[in-house]
């Protein structure tokens, strides 16, 4: 679908034009600001607001659908219904499994990364686990766990078909230096999470080439003045990216405001770390095999442990821009452009940019998600919506 948004704030990590044109053909941007053809279909955005779509790097479903999972069409579900939240790209996540690597559920992903046909597309693969330190395992199992070695790091990769995008690790576990030094080479990025790792440690992680932090906070060894941990090794260097659930019960407020101005608009990359009860009215529901439930908001396992959220990206932004004083601009960034580097497609996703996919999201001016666009085609649209796009 050919058209031209015209009169909309366009606003990404690089730019707030107060009003501007917006023309998408063939699945991608082929200008902003500039003014359609004669014989184009315009449709009038005048108050709206629109942004890059948000890519969600770190979630386990939504909708009532688990990501880690064995059936390709259930990640494809949740690919059809997380644009309801904002969310047009993702990885999907994956966890561990008792006593052996995930292989059903890595090759089940690896099946269905690629554009979907309808809907948000699935990047890639986050492997979360299972080279994970069991002080630091939140809701993941002992049985899943394993010590890093060369002969896992080979069988995931081959199992992945070069799907891997992003994989979660504790670099002080004896074995991680070699995996992430492989993993670098195979052109996956490492993030350090679930870790207890020393500030000395994160850094050393850091040298060998990890660029990314997973949920900073959640299940790593906490910041203290005489031991700063992973969290003071984000202050320490400048080249790594640091991911923040935000929705005010895994962080508190004060503290997203703290990681923000540690992080900068840069390397702040918002997650959900969702699970499949998000958007759903089911208390009830499952995590890798798990019985969990919904209580006052927060997901739990039966022993009371914080797995996950229900966060959905749409509330993640107007929650950022509540708890920090992030601009409109630098929020939407950390929700786009910057996810778009940790899973390696900024060069096509993430910005308002002539040339990049068509995935675009469009509000009304109190931030209430009214359109999703995934590579030019109406993904999700509300009644609002439908109003104003009669054609």
């Amino acid at each position: 679908m050919d058209f031209t948004l015209r009169g909309a704030r366009l606003v990404d990590a690089e730019m707030d034009l107060a009003a501007g044109a917006l023309t998408v053909a063939g699945g991608s941007i082929r200008a902003v600001g500039a003014a359609p053809e004669p014989d184009e279909r315009v449709i009038d955005a005048h108050g709206l607001l629109v942004t890059p779509g948000f890519i969600d790097v770190h979630t386990h479903g939504g909708g009532g659908c688990n990501l880690h999972t064995v059936l390709a069409e259930e990640i494809l579900t949740y690919a059809r219904w997380v644009p309801a939240t904002g969310v047009t790209a993702f990885l999907i996540g994956v966890v561990g499994t008792p006593g052996a690597l995930p292989a059903a559920q890595l090759q089940t992903a690896a099946r269905a990364v690629g554009p979907p046909g309808s809907g948000a597309e699935p990047l890639g693969i986050h492997l979360e686990g299972p080279f994970i330190n069991e002080r630091r395992r939140g809701a993941h199992l002992p049985d899943w766990l394993r010590l890093p070695n060369d002969a896992d790091t080979e069988t995931i990769l081959a199992l992945c078909d070069g799907k891997l995008r992003l994989i979660t690790l504790a670099p002080e576990l004896q074995g991680a230096a070699g995996m992430i030094r492989r993993m670098r080479a195979a052109g996956v990025t490492v993030s350090i999470g679930h870790t207890d790792a020393t500030y000395e440690e994160a850094l050393e992680a850091v040298a060998l080439g990890a660029t990314h932090m997973t949920h900073c906070c959640n299940a790593m060894r906490p910041l203290h003045h005489r031991d700063a941990g992973p969290l003071g090794a984000l202050g320490r260097v400048t080249d790594i990216a640091g991911e923040v659930i935000a929705d005010g019960m895994h962080v508190h407020p004060a503290m997203v405001q703290i990681l923000f101005r540690i992080l900068g608009p840069e390397r702040m990359i918002i997650v959900t770390d969702a699970l499949a009860a998000a958007g759903s009215a089911e208390l009830h529901f499952d995590f890798a095999g798990q019985p969990a439930h919904i209580d006052h908001g927060v997901a739990r396992l039966a022993d009371g442990t914080i797995t996950g959220s229900v966060l959905t990206m749409d509330a993640a932004l107007r929650n950022v821009l509540r708890m920090t004083d992030a601009t409109l601009s630098q929020a939407v960034g950390m929700l786009s452009r910057n996810p778009a580097r940790a899973a390696q497609v900024a060069d096509r996703k993430g910005l308002l940019r002539p040339g990049y996919d068509a995935d675009l999201l469009v509000f009304d001016a109190d931030l209430n998600l009214l359109a999703t666009i995934c590579y030019g085609e109406v993904a999700y649209a509300s009644a609002a919506w439908l109003a104003r796009d009669d054609g």
